[in-house]
């Protein structure tokens, strides 16, 4: 299996800034009726993934549910350090379908940690059903 054939690429995704206000991140993830989404620096670094969850307990922690209340904060600011984090370009089948085991999709960086695209479950679910199916056929 070879990431880059399951690869989305970053042009092709939906993605948000940290630096976006958190009414910028639940806009967005509400039009496209998401309920997780990567988020990235200026730079174009992976920094994390966001869900509707963390959007939730900031507003609940903050006692604030207004739209107009999260111009305030930053999608940054919410970010969790240890989920979903990303593998490389390079990572191994093992690597990549224990990470997809956990979550569904895996953020896809290369080897300075800029963010290129995500693969989610559905796609290698997808890739081993139709090996499997060519196999037979054989």
């Amino acid at each position: 299996m070879n990431i880059l054939y399951l690869l989305k690429i970053k042009s092709d995704l939906s993605y948000i800034y940290d630096h976006n206000t958190l009414r910028q991140g639940i806009e967005k993830m509400r039009s496209h009726s998401y309920t997780a989404i990567p988020v990235i620096n200026r730079e174009g670094d992976y920094v994390g993934t966001v869900t509707e969850g963390d959007f939730l307990w900031h507003i609940l922690r903050y006692g604030e549910g207004s739209l107009k209340a999260q111009e305030v904060y930053k999608v940054g600011d919410i970010v969790r350090d240890d989920f979903m984090p990303p593998v490389t370009i390079s990572a191994t089948d093992d690597e990549l379908i224990e990470m997809a085991t956990r979550q569904n999709f895996v953020p896809v960086v290369d080897d300075r940690n800029k963010f290129i695209g995500i693969v989610t479950r559905q796609d290698i679910i997808r890739f081993f059903i139709t090996n499997k199916q060519s196999q037979k056929g054989s």
